[in-house]
């Protein structure tokens, strides 16, 4: 399953890289709401929620439908600007319509992509909206209500909220990463305007490709949908976002993609495509592989001694270690007229503690 962005005649100049104030806290808000998602995180994280005012933590929670499965799509600007108060003018521009819709749309919506509810002017969508905010629950049905009945009061309100954040953690948050974010979007604007669009695309995530027409970006989600990049593309990086990879492709929208910077080093290694992923799981599910991995995990092995402690012929093993090897599993090294092969760990660490646990048992 993808999704699919139009480029066709789109010049390379509105194709653009940069950071945003507003994204980055919404990054921030989703991790504290969803913080398994974000292991990587908890200390951060941790830090940030204690030191939160109690009435700014209630507030958030009011509010935390719109970052908390994802990110509403008024939370990442197509202009962003360089400091939040900024990001946060350019929203208060949109009319309250627009406004309500992308506000709603992700869980009080039928459908994301679909045709656009209009619940301030129609009766019926009032009611579908209302009636799925309250199976969310007693907050977020209340703030609908809220919403539909006051427009420009919730938008003041949500606004406090935001400008609260950068108050109490955000301000000294951004003034860490965004020289980081900064680097990343000029890095990649690099790539564009050097290699072209395919090279930026490859260093922005390996679940973005070009299609060999070069005519639309396709992007690994877990829908099937399509938009077109009639009047631009922005790219907002990451680093609290880690690991998600969120685009706005909403009718009317100007696409957006959220994505996590670029690692430093070997702090953090790259996100896999979901094809790399399936070959490792797939390798891994041999029974005689999976013997392979646990004695590989103790140190290295040549196909010899390997074939002669599961008593299995050398070219059953050399087939099973091929396979294992294809996947990036193992690491290999020469000594004489042998081979060595051992378990690569910290690849195998990504496929979960529990493997991991199991083949160093």
């Amino acid at each position: 399953m993808s999704l699919s962005i139009g480029i066709a005649g789109l010049p390379p100049e509105r194709i653009v890289f940069a950071p945003s104030p507003l994204a980055e806290l919404a990054a921030i808000l989703h991790a504290l709401a969803e913080p398994a998602h974000h292991a990587d995180r908890h200390g951060r994280l941790t830090a940030i929620a204690a030191a939160l005012p109690v009435d700014l933590a209630d507030r958030l929670v009011e509010a935390e439908f719109l970052w908390r499965s994802t990110r509403a799509d008024i939370l990442l600007p197509n202009a962003p600007g360089d400091t939040l108060t900024e990001d946060l003018d350019t929203l208060d521009r949109l009319d309250d319509e627009t406004f309500v819709h992308a506000a709603l749309e992700i869980t009080c919506s039928r459908g994301y992509g679909r045709r656009r509810p209009e619940p301030l002017s129609d009766s019926g969508d009032r009611e579908r909206v209302r009636a799925l905010a309250s199976a969310r629950g007693p907050l977020q049905s209340a703030f609908a209500d809220r919403l539909l009945t006051d427009p420009p009061a919730v938008r003041a309100w949500l606004r406090r909220l935001l400008e609260d954040c950068e108050q109490a953690f955000f301000a000294d948050v951004w003034q860490q990463v965004r020289v980081r974010l900064a680097a990343d979007a000029r890095h990649k604007a690099r790539l564009l305007a050097r290699q072209g669009l395919a090279e930026a695309l490859a260093a922005v995530s390996p679940a973005i490709t070009l299609d060999a027409a070069r005519s639309r970006i396709v992007v690994d989600k877990l829908q099937d949908a399509a938009t077109s990049a009639t009047d631009g593309l922005t790219f907002l990086p990451t680093v609290f976002g880690r690991p998600h990879l969120i685009v706005v492709h909403a009718p009317g929208w100007q696409p957006v993609v959220h994505y996590p910077v670029a690692t430093r080093g070997d702090e953090e290694p790259r996100a896999l495509s979901p094809e790399t992923v399936g070959r490792r799981l797939d390798a891994v599910a041999h029974p005689v592989r999976m013997r392979l991995c646990r004695t590989l995990a103790r140190g290295p092995h040549t196909t010899g001694e390997l074939a002669f402690a599961y008593d299995l012929s050398a070219p059953e093993v050399s087939r099973h270690l091929a396979v294992l090897k294809k996947a990036g599993l193992l690491a290999t090294r020469r000594r004489g007229r042998y081979v060595l092969y051992e378990l690569d760990l910290p690849v195998v660490a990504r496929l979960g503690t529990d493997f991991l646990e199991s083949v160093l048992r």
